[in-house]
């Protein structure tokens, strides 16, 4: 009986474990810059990022994080793409400075994409 009783715990506990974990959805996404890109008035420089958002469909604000600080902020339209990015993919455009500018981010493995606004970040 008690052992029958310990399985059932232990059952329900895995099932608790399991409905957490896809219950939660990381928005956030790593992406590296291979070449100076500007995101509002902000320049950012060749490196590794990663981009936090909150929000859900729609506009969502974002923050763009390198080694555990942000660095800038801005908002993005968050969009959804037919399947899962082969890669994380940065899009830029040039600005009228000739400057290039971050346009779009896809993020390896996810259906999920920030187009950033073209109101400057901070």
């Amino acid at each position: 009986m008690r052992t029958a009783g310990l399985s059932v715990s232990l059952c329900i506990f895995a099932l608790a474990l399991t409905a957490a974990a896809f219950a939660k959805t990381k928005n956030e996404g790593s992406f590296d810059l291979d070449q100076p890109a500007t995101m509002g008035s902000v320049q950012l420089q060749p490196g590794h990022y990663k981009a936090e958002w909150t929000g859900s469909n729609g506009m969502v604000d974002v923050a763009i994080v390198q080694r555990g600080k942000t660095i800038a902020t801005t908002k993005a339209e968050l969009k959804q793409l037919a399947s899962p990015s082969a890669y994380s993919a940065v899009t830029m455009g040039t600005a009228p400075d000739h400057r290039a500018h971050i346009n779009e981010i896809q993020f390896n493995n996810r259906k999920d994409a920030l187009v950033l606004s073209s109101a400057s970040a901070s």
